[in-house]
């Protein structure tokens, strides 16, 4: 969920601040692409990152950077390589179209894969949600690993 109206968090997606949207109500910077993938990664790997290894850079270290933990979920996939990425965004706000490819080549970025490996889309759900009514945002992510001989 958003924070309200006049909160000074900032919106961040994907690593990029978007203006004009409070941000997001946790912890952390609230990051739901870089949530989204380090969960996908704990699925591969079975260790918890956001709440473990995150909830512990969080409380005990003060860091919020959801780049971070995303680092720290990379270094528990042992022998599996990450070859592409697929993430589904839905929110009313902010707009992400116009901001889709710099979204992209931060998760490329991050993730250390090329940008034509991360697929990402995004609708503003039409009022169906309550996401696509405003009120917050979601991102499922699909990794496509391989494993290193």
């Amino acid at each position: 969920r958003f924070l309200p109206t006049d909160s000074s968090k900032p919106c961040i997606v994907a690593g990029i601040i978007f203006e004009n949207v409070p941000g997001l109500d946790a912890d952390s910077d609230g990051d739901v692409v870089f949530h989204a993938i380090c969960n996908a990664i704990t699925s591969l790997s079975g260790v918890p990152i956001l709440g473990g290894i995150a909830k512990d850079l969080c409380g005990k270290d003060g860091i919020t950077d959801s780049e971070v933990y995303l680092a720290k979920a990379l270094e528990t996939l042992g022998s599996q390589t990450i070859v592409h990425v697929a993430l589904s965004l839905e929110g009313k706000r902010p707009h992400f179209e116009k901001r889709i490819r710099e979204m992209k080549e931060q998760v490329a970025r991050v993730l250390n894969i090329e940008i034509k490996a991360v697929g990402l889309t995004a609708t503003s759900g039409d009022g169906l949600t309550d996401f696509g009514c405003g009120d917050g945002l979601q991102c499922f992510c699909i990794l496509t690993t391989l494993e290193d001989q």
